[in-house]
């Protein structure tokens, strides 16, 4: 911290950002490129630090506030947003200048937290806190590889054409795209650039009439040359620039929520582009048959593992002493008894009594807890497979007897089945869905601080829009989307609560991809009414007749109880 601030006075600057994205703007970045943790300590997957002279800011959402507390110490003061922003607790004056990476941020992005009247930003090309980064992690080239059309569903060409189409009904000569996920999708690639997600980082730029640039570290794409074919050029990454400045006079249709303020400084100056959401968000969203059969059959294998894990637990928890780290390690083993299984799809968050508040809570050897008799354990983890993408969570009950636990735990259930059971019209959207979710909760005063649900990606990053069951989201529910449903309930320093199924839309209903028993032990049936009840043990039974075959003797004894009528 003493380095980086040593630098202000050579850049002539009061303050620096260190932002929680890559370049990419990838959710789970690459160790070399997380500077919010080196500088803060924090972990969390979204974020930001505001470093001055004398005070260092740490800006994160509800979901990590408890984690960005414990884990910052007394170098940072967190803030919570939206609660406040960094207009709300820096001291503007017309000298105060706040250095920041353009390559690393949105226009939209400064304009929205950073804009305060009398400060000044200053974009600096060279990133502060690699000038001080000792012994920084080291990016390896990784080769990407290409999805098989057993898997992809559809092939380059016609996703191409889908763009040409967009594009020409919108008169506009190119589309840049600056998300590496939709990169992937539309050329049937995939990569090792996210640690928890294929990601391949590349950005491309599609012509109306066909034409197609691909930008990237050239090491990486020797192997799938001859599948990406002619009509597809390669470029290293670095000349992107060149060209962005060589087409900058025609009609340029970018996404402002993915292109960072570098690139778009270079073609704002000619003032012809078109900012808008990029359409491959929404075709991607869109799942075709051949994905949802194949999320279909990730979600069976997933559903195996973690059921396994589950009476795992249950069985051993008293026996012999199992912590938060041992418990994510034996479900990761159990996973990864299937061939198709490649990596997690996000960090597991695996949390026992208080630790199971942290919403996006990672175990350490510092935080590391037994799992202990009275408590509740919350386990939310997920799988990338060769053919899908996974995300589940259940809240087990270490003997817990709490009658207020079991209120709310049936609430927060009462919640998940609304969702389920939800009947989708024309214009339904998440956030009319996610009301449904929480009304059972603020019968009794209480909510949660997260969306219900978020789009999933296929064999690609776990969290994906433009849909999600949030209080915001206005796009259209639609048939081939995959939403989680997720409801919860966290008191701080006590438990937490969320049950989390993954869901795809079928002829303007939900639909189950998740089979995994859910903890019945914590249920208060009273509470129920028919529909709810008949909801539980019809997928109880759903569960049973999936996942019997794939158990031994003991774990099928054990499946019956655990899916058996309520």
């Amino acid at each position: 911290m003493k380095s980086l601030k040593k630098l202000f006075k050579r850049y002539k600057i009061d303050g620096y950002i260190v932002p929680k994205n890559d370049e990419y703007f990838n959710e789970y970045v690459h160790s070399s490129k997380d500077r919010l943790k080196f500088v803060s300590s924090f972990s969390g997957s979204a974020g930001f630090a505001v470093i001055l002279k004398k005070k260092n800011y740490l800006f994160v959402d509800g979901r990590y506030t408890v984690q960005a507390r414990y884990q910052s110490g007394k170098k940072f003061k967190v803030i919570t947003l939206p609660n406040k922003f960094p207009r709300d607790v820096l001291k503007p004056n017309k000298k105060t200048v706040i250095g920041f990476d353009p390559k690393l941020h949105t226009e939209k992005q400064l304009n929205f937290i950073f804009k305060i009247k009398n400060i000044n930003l200053r974009s600096i090309n060279q990133n502060l806190v690699d000038l001080v980064w000792p012994n920084k992690p080291k990016e390896l080239a990784k080769h990407f590889f290409s999805l098989p059309k057993k898997n992809a569903g559809a092939t380059t060409k016609k996703k191409i054409a889908q763009v040409k189409n967009i594009l020409s009904k919108n008169n506009v000569d190119y589309l840049l795209v600056t998300a590496p996920e939709n990169v992937a999708w539309i050329l049937n690639i995939r990569g090792y650039d996210s640690s928890c997600s294929p990601i391949p980082n590349t950005r491309l730029l599609v012509g109306k009439k066909g034409d197609i640039e691909l930008f990237t570290n050239p090491k990486k794409i020797t192997k799938i040359k001859k599948t990406l074919g002619k009509k597809i050029r390669t470029h290293d990454e670095r000349k992107i620039e060149n060209i962005l400045r060589y087409i900058s006079k025609k009609r340029i249709w970018l996404d402002s929520l993915s292109c960072s303020f570098y690139y778009k400084n270079i073609l704002y100056k000619k003032n012809n582009i078109i900012e808008k959401i990029d359409p491959i968000h929404f075709f991607k969203s869109i799942k075709n048959n051949t994905e949802i059969k194949n999320m279909k059959k990730s979600h069976l294998i997933d559903g195996i593992a973690l059921t396994k894990f589950l009476f795992w637990v249950k069985k051993n928890f008293k026996k012999k002493k199992i912590t938060e780290i041992s418990a994510q390690k034996k479900l990761e083993s159990f996973r990864r008894m299937h061939r198709s299984y490649k990596f997690p799809s996000f960090n597991t968050i695996s949390g026992s009594g208080p630790n199971s508040a942290i919403i996006h809570y990672k175990a350490s050897n510092k935080t590391n807890r037994a799992l202990k008799k009275g408590d509740l354990y919350l386990v939310d983890s997920g799988g990338q497979y060769s053919f899908g993408t996974t995300d589940v969570t259940r809240t087990v009950s270490l003997d817990n007897k709490s009658s207020y636990i079991k209120e709310i735990y049936t609430r927060v259930l009462k919640g998940h089945i609304a969702v389920s059971n939800f009947k989708i019209k024309k214009n339904s959207t998440g956030s009319r869905v996610d009301q449904d979710a929480r009304k059972f909760l603020k019968k009794i005063k209480l909510d949660y601080p997260h969306g219900t649900g978020h789009g999933v990606g296929y064999f690609l990053n776990v969290h994906e829009g433009p849909q999600s069951l949030s209080r915001n989201n206005k796009v259209n529910l639609k048939d081939g989307m995959i939403v989680s449903n997720e409801p919860g309930y966290y008191k701080e320093g006590a438990f937490g609560i969320r049950i989390e199924n993954l869901l795809y839309i079928k002829k303007n209903k939900f639909e189950e991809l998740t089979v995994a028993p859910i903890e019945k032990d914590l249920i208060n049936k009273k509470i129920l009414n028919k529909i709810e009840i008949k909801w539980i043990n019809s997928y109880h039974k759903k569960v049973q007749k999936s996942l019997s075959k794939f158990m031994n003797f003991q774990e099928k004894t054990d499946l019956t109880k655990a899916c058996s009528p309520i």
